[in-house]
């Protein structure tokens, strides 16, 4: 009866340590609410970095490290980027941060794709969809998201890194509010 407990315990254990990478991140990804983090994005050579905040779904509050303030905001439904001179409004959906920003699309998509190994410590998934090609890519240790490369349909290549990623932090109410106009 001790033999057949102690394989009992040995199988349960073996199975969960030998659980997928995919697995683990689908799993990790469900917990997620909201991730705050530093970035560096690359948009066709042009880098600019500063810190985000994205509450699933479709709510992301950016704050860029430039000298003309430039703010990015999406309330889950348009889109705004302004800088002292200048403010833009889209449709969310128009865009690839559409796809990025929602949280079950991703889970969905992850698990009907097979992840690409990068160097042994990235795991990339890529996808096409409403014409913007996709590549979101996890840290294989923390099983975080860490970033994505966007190719929008003019073939502008968007490169997003994050780092210092805080997960389920208590957020201020105001703060996917697009700003106005002035």
């Amino acid at each position: 009866m001790k033999k057949i407990f102690l394989i009992a315990v040995f199988l349960i254990l073996t199975k969960n340590s030998f659980a997928s990478i995919k697995d683990n991140i689908i799993t990790k990804l469900k917990e997620v609410e909201n991730i705050s983090f530093e970035f560096e994005q690359n948009i066709n050579g042009k880098i600019e970095s500063g810190n985000c905040i994205i509450e699933y779904p479709r709510k992301i509050n950016c704050k860029y490290n430039l000298g003309n303030k430039k703010i990015l905001i999406s309330n889950g439904k348009s889109v705004v980027i302004k800088t002292l001179s200048s403010y833009y409004i889209y449709p969310l959906k128009k865009t690839p941060l559409n796809t990025i920003l929602d949280k079950d699309f991703l889970l969905k998509k992850i698990k009907n794709l097979k992840e690409r190994d990068i160097d042994k410590k990235f795991v990339n998934f890529s996808f096409l969809e409403n014409e913007n090609q996709i590549n979101l890519f996890f840290d294989k240790t923390t099983f975080n998201l860490i970033g994505w490369q966007t190719i929008d349909i003019y073939q502008n290549i968007s490169i997003t890194y994050l780092s210092s990623i805080k997960r389920n932090q208590k957020l201020k109410k105001n703060l996917f509010l697009l700003p106005q106009k002035e």
